[in-house]
């Protein structure tokens, strides 16, 4: 799987949200013999730490961002 730090171009938060959600419909539906659900589990977890180092960058260039403006004089008009 890819972590973070590899993703490609084409990863997307919410397209990764809804594979966690489709596997947890999967798994809940008792549909899924108990070694695919190991399995999709594993899954929807290596999901669920991309999309939290994603958040996780996301707040530290907001945090940045907010500690510039902090940082800047202000301006008068």
């Amino acid at each position: 799987m890819n972590n973070c730090s590899e993703k490609t171009d084409n990863w997307n938060y919410e397209a990764t949200i809804a594979e966690i959600e489709e596997i947890i419909e999967q798994i809940e539906s008792g549909s899924l013999s108990l070694e695919d659900v190991f399995e999709q589990f594993a899954i929807a977890l290596e999901h669920l730490h991309q999309c939290e180092a994603f958040l996780n960058q996301g707040k530290q260039r907001m945090n940045l961002l907010i500690e510039t403006l902090e940082q800047e004089p202000e301006l008068d008009f």
